[in-house]
């Protein structure tokens, strides 16, 4: 299932002390029932997707409540179609007097995201962790490094090579208390929502990903603040 996830995209959710109906909400999203397991989830996704309209962003959201670190949280996950999701207007909502936590994949080059969210604010986000973003980038720093992530041009040559997959999701586990397996992910009830896609005069940002002659990669997610700015 990870591994499907991984090559088709995903984005998963983590939020404390909100139901998965009031998420779903939040994220104007239509009820559409409930299902038993991951397998199933994917099954109303790929459902949803319509062969002719490649233009199409709606996509299909579960939802469950699992305990963890002070409190309950609510696990919302997405799989397919390049994944990427939770828009930041949901997330700051979903946070506001509390923390969301969101890792994800585009599947495909791909490119890996992990966002860190408190109070209606984002604190930490990155793709590389190295290369830090947010109103507190370095908060995490010392969990970051205890689960395997290098910070520096310098640590990534002195340290072992991690799996950076694998470290987000345990950085998650750390902020949330929530560990994430696949016998969960394939065992849960999920709620069921259908989110539509984003408006197009609704953007947040954009995504600038090069790869000159000599096979140097730019990427760099750039927010709608900074583009308008």
């Amino acid at each position: 299932m990870f591994r499907y996830a991984l090559e088709t995209g995903y984005t998963l959710t983590l939020v404390r002390g909100v139901a998965p109906t009031e998420v779903l909400q939040v994220m104007e999203a239509e009820p559409q029932g409930t299902c038993t397991g991951a397998d199933a989830l994917i099954e109303r996704q790929d459902e949803l997707g319509d062969p002719t309209d490649y233009w199409d962003e709606s996509f299909v959201a579960g939802a469950f409540t699992i305990p963890g670190e002070g409190g309950d949280w609510t696990l919302v996950l997405h799989v397919g179609d390049g994944g990427m999701g939770m828009q930041s207007r949901f997330l700051e909502a979903l946070s506001d007097g509390g923390c969301a936590v969101v890792h994800s994949s585009n599947g495909g080059k791909p490119m890996h995201f992990f966002h860190w969210y408190e109070d209606g604010e984002l604190r930490t986000t990155f793709e590389w962790p190295t290369a830090r973003d947010g109103s507190t980038p370095d908060a995490l720093n010392s969990m970051m490094r205890e689960v395997g992530f290098a910070l520096s041009d310098d640590e990534g040559e002195t340290s072992e090579r991690v799996d950076t997959k694998a470290a987000g999701f345990a950085l998650a586990e750390r902020l949330t208390g929530v560990r994430v397996t696949e016998e969960l992910l394939r065992g849960a009830e999920y709620q069921l929502g259908l989110v539509p896609e984003e408006p197009a005069g609704d953007w947040t940002g954009i995504v600038i990903d090069i790869t000159d002659a000599h096979g140097e990669r730019l990427c760099k997610e750039v927010t709608r603040d900074e583009v308008e700015g």
